[in-house]
């Protein structure tokens, strides 16, 4: 499998948002005119993740995906408060490729075993949200990082597994936003003892930090949010993608 180098956007409110470990969120952006730009650039996959769907106690809004759906020219997936088989249906009939599952699949892990067998593992993704403990151990967080979970990110990861998750994505929520590099020690904790792919996410802060994740293959993929939403020391909004013919595709 080719390592796969994903934008992920966060939404709120329908419009891009982007914050540091997982707070302080400002506006960064139109989704709509944003892929727009990313088709342009020819980006392979792109990730939405509605952050605040599962505070609110809903989901992803449908109205939003399907125009996403219209606009993108390349396969996408969503996240953001799914926790019903029925809204999983509507959005792949929307034109969705894959959904993000992130609290529902701790509360609910049997939930992704029904999902994976309706609809197919590779369809399900479980996104994995984690933060260091004070002793330097990792506990999963949920609610878009709001509770702290007596979970550790890779008992989590095995039984996402088990239940047919078709890949797993592992955020780091001390480096989201930071720029400081993804925590490879998390990253490789769980991609080493787990079969099922694995996305890297959360503090990319180089084009250097991609291909060491590459080079290394302690993930799958990675998915990139700010480096790909800002430039320069100032973090003005500057979308942007690396050009197909850099060598990190190669």
């Amino acid at each position: 499998m080719n390592f796969r180098i994903i934008p992920a956007l966060l939404l709120k409110d329908n419009a891009l948002v982007k914050g540091i470990n997982f707070s302080n969120h400002t506006y960064v952006g139109d989704p709509i005119n944003t892929v727009r730009i990313f088709n342009a650039k020819m980006v392979d996959e792109i990730f939405f993740f509605d952050i605040n769907a599962t505070l609110d106690n809903k989901h992803i809004s449908f109205k939003l995906v399907e125009k996403l759906a219209n606009e993108c020219y390349m396969p996408f997936a969503v996240g953001g408060g799914i926790n019903e088989i029925d809204c999983i249906g509507k959005l792949i009939n929307l034109g969705v490729e894959k959904v993000s599952i992130n609290t529902h699949a701790v509360r609910q892990p049997e939930f992704i075993k029904e999902a994976s067998q309706i609809f197919g593992s590779q369809a399900i993704v479980v996104s994995i949200d984690a933060k260091i403990n004070p002793n330097g151990s990792y506990s999963v967080v949920t609610n878009s990082g709001k509770r702290v979970e007596n979970l550790a990110p890779l008992e989590h990861a095995k039984e996402m597994e088990r239940m047919g998750a078709g890949e797993v994505i592992i955020n780091s929520l001390d480096r989201d936003g930071t720029f400081k590099g993804c925590d490879f020690n998390l990253i490789h904790s769980i991609s080493s003892k787990i079969t099922i792919p694995t996305i890297a996410m959360g503090g990319i802060g180089s084009i250097e930090d991609i291909k060491t994740l590459k080079q290394t293959q302690k993930s799958s993929a990675v998915a990139v949010g700010s480096l790909f939403t800002f430039f320069g020391p100032h973090r003005a909004v500057l979308i942007n993608y690396p050009d197909k013919n850099d060598s990190i595709f190669k």
